[in-house]
């Protein structure tokens, strides 16, 4: 009885020690142009064009109403792929959701979008903020639908 007591004290300390450890979690920051995506041959058969998609700081045509705004958070499987892979995926995937909404909408665009990890704003003309770790890889973006002129 003396030794499972033991036993189960010393279970409890590592288990306690251990508990108390942070975890070292990946999250690697990158920044990758959104005309890699948009130029991805699996962005042709998904992106029908219906739809065009302005980073804020972009030149566009001129706004003839502006709707609502909205977000698009999308993960993907981050495992055995290059980050930039997963990344675009992740952009493709979230554009997508855009594409869906705008339609939904009555949009023929999507402008101003920002990058919105943790609810934080990065703006690029040129750029999308992408974060992978070691097993999901994701990418938020912010953006307001709107009809622009042709």
């Amino acid at each position: 009885m003396r030794y499972l007591l033991r036993a189960l004290t010393a279970s409890a300390l590592v288990v306690g020690v251990l508990s108390a450890t942070p975890a070292l979690a990946r999250d690697t920051e990158l920044h990758l142009p959104l005309a890699d995506v948009l130029n991805m041959p699996e962005a042709q058969g998904k992106l029908d064009g219906s739809v065009r998609f302005y980073l804020a700081g972009q030149s566009t045509p001129k706004v003839l109403k502006r709707l609502q705004s909205d977000v698009s958070n999308r993960k993907t499987n981050g495992v055995g792929k290059a980050d930039d892979v997963a990344c675009r995926w992740a952009a493709l995937s979230a554009l997508i959701a855009f594409q869906d909404k705008a339609k939904q909408l009555g949009a023929n665009a999507v402008v101003d979008i920002v990058s919105y990890y943790k609810k934080d704003e990065s703006k690029s003309a040129t750029d999308y903020e992408c974060h992978a770790g070691a097993v999901v890889v994701g990418v938020a973006l912010k953006g307001t639908f709107a009809n622009v002129a042709p």
